[in-house]
């Protein structure tokens, strides 16, 4: 458990947050990103995807020309989490696994090749419709790569299908990286 207390105005404001973290240091150049995968209730399992991903909130700290990211796991599960660590390059993604169990973090020794599309496009569009879970988790994740912020989708509720979806708008001429959890067999 995490608590700080800052003062704002003479008043003291009391945060706490329970959980786990770690930190990763990136070099120069390099931005990091984290997501969280969840394995779907087995109740919400019947209209909605197996696995989502929830990104994981940091906070950066500079030391000389790299950054350490400290990343917030709010809710740990009782077992272990796996994690998906991308690190955004010029040109390129860095994918890596991790398990986190217990206080202890395991990362791949070596890149996990994993299936994953770059998304570019000559003239504005909306990519692919998904569906949510019902506490609103998706199963895709696009992000910008130059940024490294996810594109936020715009969410609705389906009348046809009594369910809520979502879709992304992409700007023209810029490249998007979007990744999805799927079974092994899919």
């Amino acid at each position: 458990m995490y608590i700080e207390i800052v003062e704002v105005w003479g008043v003291e404001i009391m945060y706490s947050w329970e959980g786990k973290h770690f930190s990763i240091m990136d070099p120069d150049n390099v931005s990091t990103v984290v997501y969280q995968i969840n394995e779907t209730l087995k109740e919400d399992a019947k209209n909605s995807p197996k696995y989502t991903v929830t990104r994981l909130d940091f906070t950066e700290e500079m030391y000389g020309d790299k950054k350490k990211k400290t990343f917030y796991l709010d809710d740990p599960s009782d077992d272990k989490d796996e994690l998906v660590i991308l690190s955004f390059g010029k040109d390129r993604v860095v994918i890596n696994m991790a398990i986190l169990q217990d206080d202890k973090i395991t990362i791949s020794k070596k890149p996990t090749p994993l299936k994953f599309n770059t998304l570019y496009s000559d003239t504005d569009k909306e990519y692919k419709e998904f569906k949510y879970t019902p506490s609103f988790k998706r199963q895709i994740s696009i992000i910008d790569p130059e940024t490294t912020e996810e594109v936020k989708p715009t969410v609705y509720f389906d009348q046809d299908a009594n369910e809520v979806r979502g879709k992304c708008k992409l700007k023209a001429n810029k490249p998007y990286f979007a990744f999805e959890v799927k079974d092994k067999k899919d």
